[in-house]
């Protein structure tokens, strides 16, 4: 998948979503993400919850729903690869804020890798870079395939209850 092209052209709601190293989750609203020279994706974000979340545990996940009829976009699964604040990069991609004017107000640019791209709905593909990475999660998703009941067009693991 193109995401540059796809996060230039398409209109949505994102949200990011960490935990810190307890397990104890955040989910926060965010927009779409700059897509970097190197294919990872950057998110702009001040000292929060969420940046707390990131500095003692690496994987997030963005969920990105396309504006419009229907549940279309895109489930990925992160890890932060690097961070950086006070440059001018940071600043020029900062799409809203104007850092210049407002002397306290830090943001950082924080990359990520892409993990796993899944849809929005649904298991779709399975799409793992590998079924083990470099910290030895093994990939337990193939469950999700398996069910008694399973939705012809939702699978078994819908991701959201869209039945109301």
């Amino acid at each position: 998948m193109d995401f540059k092209n796809y996060f230039e052209k398409a209109q949505g709601l994102g949200v990011l979503s960490t935990a810190d190293s307890q397990g104890r989750v955040n989910a926060a609203v965010y927009a779409r993400p700059h897509v970097l020279e190197d294919g990872s994706l950057a998110f702009i974000m001040r000292d929060r919850l969420t940046h707390h979340n990131l500095q003692s545990n690496p994987h997030a996940a963005f969920l990105f729903r396309e504006s419009g009829p229907g549940y279309k976009g895109v489930r990925l699964h992160l890890t932060r690869t690097r961070e950086e604040s006070g440059t001018d990069q940071v600043k020029a991609l900062c799409r809203r804020c104007k850092i210049d004017d407002k002397h306290d107000a830090v943001r950082f640019l924080v990359a990520f890798q892409i993990d796993a791209k899944l849809p929005l709905i649904g298991t779709g593909e399975e799409s793992y870079v590998e079924d083990e990475n470099e910290d030895g999660h093994v990939d337990t998703r193939k469950a999700n395939f398996e069910c008694d009941n399973k939705d012809e067009h939702l699978g078994c693991d819908p991701g959201i209850d869209v039945a109301g």
